[in-house]
């Protein structure tokens, strides 16, 4: 498959049929495997084959499927398919840190993965240090001769940062250290961040992959050693793989994913365009428009795509974002994102309100900030309601 175009690919890319010759990829809803007799069961446990299977919290056949595809997208050698994003985070970390390891992070992130690393890994003895993702000197000065892992979201969740995927790696890897990256606002449509340097790429499936709002997934995408050496091992023992089930919505998903997110963003850029400026608007963010601070690097890191998420930085603060919020007719509120439908959040009280106020303060999360997952809708009917939404505020 590999001669093939993307799009073929993920239609076609990592298919195994049954002896029915089923066209839609089986659910393999079991959780064990039967051997013929003891000794192809030894010899299973002690090596097994691409295509052989022992349990389900170690590999299942529908499972392989999505992981094969996933990662002939993101130009991997391999992928590890996970129960969510954020046992995708957690695997990928702390599979590869121990006590006494140095982390050096973008301080923006979302609130789980800050409460990982500035929680959990704390708690068992890695040293954190986080910085301005966006600002290379910072990088520089943290990463040591004895720092591990470089983590980052290469967009940063709500603000829309867009850090530099090839000069935060080259950093890194001139200390020897790994790059691990939260690609999910970027997408594995628009980012090659493996190309660009990348050692490890989470995503959750959650969002994008699945786009239509109903399973949760995540996945780690590397080296077929690094994916079978240090993260099988790991998630095999502590139980976060991902069910067969969900592995085949999955799949359905990414046969889809690129006609999806293209005409989403081809949606967020009309809207960013159509409210830049907006009265009730204190700030519009996002990475398409030529105003976004990382414009330039969004041309060269994801072919000028600004992604599918907008932020609006509302006038009259927590009032006034709650104002606009109760008055969409289209987009729902929640807060999940990359799905089919539209949908508006308010980050300060839900996604980021276990932050402290000076922290949501210094990562740009003010008080009337919502962000906007754009949706299918037409794009015309999407402007037309946020721009009614905004005369209530």
């Amino acid at each position: 498959m590999s001669d093939y175009k993307t799009r073929t690919n993920l239609v076609h890319g990592g298919t195994r049929r049954s002896q029915y010759n089923e066209v839609s990829e089986a659910i393999f809803l079991t959780q064990g495997f039967v051997y013929e007799n003891a000794e192809q069961a030894e010899a299973r446990f002690l090596k097994s084959g691409d295509d052989e299977f022992i349990y389900a919290r170690y590999g299942n056949p529908t499972v392989a499927m999505f992981e094969e595809r996933i990662a002939m997208l993101e130009g991997a050698e391999d992928a590890f398919a996970t129960a969510s994003g954020m046992a995708a985070v957690n695997g990928a970390l702390t599979s590869l840190l121990k006590a006494g390891d140095h982390v050096v992070a973008a301080k923006a992130l979302f609130g789980s993965c800050l409460y990982i690393l500035e929680d959990i890994l704390v708690r068992f003895g890695v040293e954190v240090t986080l910085v301005d993702g966006t600002d290379l000197d910072a990088w520089r000065k943290a990463v040591r001769a004895d720092t591990n892992v470089v983590f980052f979201e290469s967009m940063s969740n709500p603000t829309l940062e867009v850090i530099d995927v090839s000069a935060v790696a080259e950093i890194a890897h001139s200390m020897g250290a790994t790059v691990v990256v939260d690609n999910v606002f970027s997408t594995p449509v628009f980012s090659n961040a493996i190309e660009q340097g990348a050692d490890v790429v989470i995503y959750s499936a959650t969002k994008h992959i699945d786009g239509q709002g109903r399973t949760l997934g995540g996945v780690i995408l590397g080296t077929k050693e690094f994916i079978r050496g240090t993260v099988e091992p790991y998630m095999k023992h502590t139980g976060g793989s991902l069910s067969p089930f969900n592995a085949w919505v999955m799949l359905k998903g990414l046969e889809t994913i690129d006609l999806r997110v293209r005409a989403q963003a081809e949606s967020a850029l009309k809207l960013a365009e159509a409210l830049d400026g907006h009265p009730k608007l204190a700030r519009t963010i996002y990475p398409g428009l030529k105003t976004h601070a990382q414009n330039g690097l969004v041309q060269r890191q994801l072919g000028g795509k600004g992604g599918t998420v907008l932020s609006l930085d509302i006038k009259g603060g927590q009032s006034g974002a709650f104002r606009f919020l109760n008055a969409l007719n289209i987009a729902v509120i929640s807060n999940n994102l990359g799905d089919a439908k539209s949908i508006c959040t308010h980050p300060a009280t839900t996604t980021h309100q276990r932050l402290p106020d000076d922290q949501k303060a210094s990562l740009g999360i003010t008080p009337g900030l919502v962000r906007f997952s754009v949706g299918l809708e037409d794009a015309d009917d999407l402007a037309a309601d946020l721009k009614q939404a905004l005369d209530q505020v």
